[in-house]
């Protein structure tokens, strides 16, 4: 099979994983349903056509292994097979197609590891069906709250529920935790998700590391008053505050280098065209690859919501809400993985995931690697969600690449 051949059997193999999908636009495939289960038999056929044994876990995670020397380490490889709802046939599951496709060429060039390897296609990383998320890797890594199985999803069905109908026992999860000194590492193929790569021409790019992420609730608080009645002078309108807060926190996000800042909410009372608003609420998002910036990022967004309440003598409540630190990928596994990529042409540009991904939750276990493929137009979670099949090809041969590079199980 040539270079450029893997790209047409990537594709053929997502255009039938495409196919076990709820009716409708795209691509709804959520854990623990019969399209989940649909996508398994194809995905075993997958991983059985290149030689793998495999085998489905407690937590609904597939497994394809090809064993190495008696004892030697796993490197483990793949992302997640379900979807959002109406989204794209190539997030999360190209990468566990991909890294089968990897271990195939590998074995039709006659190499051998000398490491074991696994490719896995864990259950549920979107977290659409139920309102937790991850469960594959945090059972693998340890980490996973087994309070979490008694959360139900939208028709009352709870994840213990789901997985016990699905043929699992949610009960062995802690079971799965690995032992990291069996883990050579973990290398996770995933579309960029955005316009980066494509807009430098590049195939593919190698992750630095995934942003930490915190979210803030936000309320300025005003007076409400007769829009026809009040003068300017005299107002303390809460929604102007607000507007200026939004402008700040772009300005302050755009003077710092790497960090996404969004206000993606807001509500404002009364809410009526002939009010001044007395009351608003939004939220603030700050994504870095450095804890430290976004720490930094977060200190000046803080001043510069004060100011704005003092001058407008606004009332200001600001809560953080949620966060997560920042997980960076290792270095020598970032430096095989350029590697590869510069030697099938490309520049091994590197950049940081804003997206979460099952790899920071593997990042528990084991030295953890990314590398992002581009996508038409930067479009993910959406039916045109799109890469190309000369795209996927390289993919194929840079992991292949990687994982022969000399010295790379260290």
């Amino acid at each position: 099979m040539t270079e450029t051949d893997w790209g047409m059997v990537a594709q053929n193999w997502l255009d039938r994983l495409a196919a076990c999908s709820e009716p409708g636009a795209g691509v709804t495939r959520l854990p623990f349903t019969p399209e989940h289960r649909a996508a398994l038999a194809v995905l075993r056929e997958l991983m059985e056509a290149a030689g793998l044994a495999v085998h489905l876990d407690a937590a609904g995670t597939l497994i394809g292994r090809r064993d190495g020397p008696a004892d030697a380490p796993a490197l483990l490889l793949g992302s997640h097979q379900d979807s959002v709802r109406e989204g794209g046939a190539y997030d999360g599951i190209m990468g566990v197609v991909l890294a089968v496709l990897a271990l195939m060429k590998l074995r039709q060039d006659g190499v051998s590891l000398p490491f074991a390897t696994e490719v896995l296609a864990f259950a549920d990383e979107e977290g659409v069906r139920f309102p937790t998320a991850l469960m594959g890797p945090r059972a693998l890594a340890g980490t996973f709250d087994m309070a979490a199985l008694e959360l139900s999803d939208r028709d009352g069905i709870s994840l213990r529920n789901a997985m016990q109908d699905f043929g699992l026992n949610p009960d062995a999860l802690p079971d799965l935790k690995r032992d990291p000194s069996h883990c050579l590492g973990w290398i996770e193929c995933h579309l960029e998700q955005g316009p980066v790569l494509e807009q430098a021409q590049q195939a593919l790019g190698v992750v630095s590391g995934i942003c930490g992420i915190e979210r803030h609730s936000v309320t300025l608080t005003g007076s409400a008053a007769h829009a026809g009645t009040v003068p300017m002078a005299l107002r303390r309108d809460a929604l102007a505050g607000a507007a200026e807060l939004v402008l700040a926190v772009e300005g302050v996000a755009r003077r710092a280098d790497g960090v996404l800042a969004t206000v993606g909410s807001i509500h404002t009372r009364p809410n009526v065209v002939n009010a001044v608003p007395g009351d608003v609420s939004l939220t603030v998002e700050i994504r870095a690859p450095h804890d430290d910036s976004r720490a930094t990022t977060r200190a000046q967004i803080e001043q510069k919501a004060q100011m704005i309440a003092a001058d407008r003598n606004l009332a200001l409540n600001m809560r953080r809400s949620y966060a997560q630190a920042a997980t960076p990928c290792d270095t020598e596994m970032t430096l095989a993985l350029t590697g590869a990529v510069r030697a099938g042409g490309g520049t091994g540009m590197t950049l940081a995931s804003g997206a979460t991904h099952d790899t920071s939750a593997m990042a528990d276990l084991c030295p953890v690697g990314m590398i992002f493929t581009a996508c038409r137009g930067g479009v993910s979670h959406h039916p045109d969600e799109y890469v190309t099949p000369d795209v996927m090809a390289q993919a194929v041969a840079a992991l292949a690449s990687a994982l022969a590079q000399p010295g790379f199980a260290r």
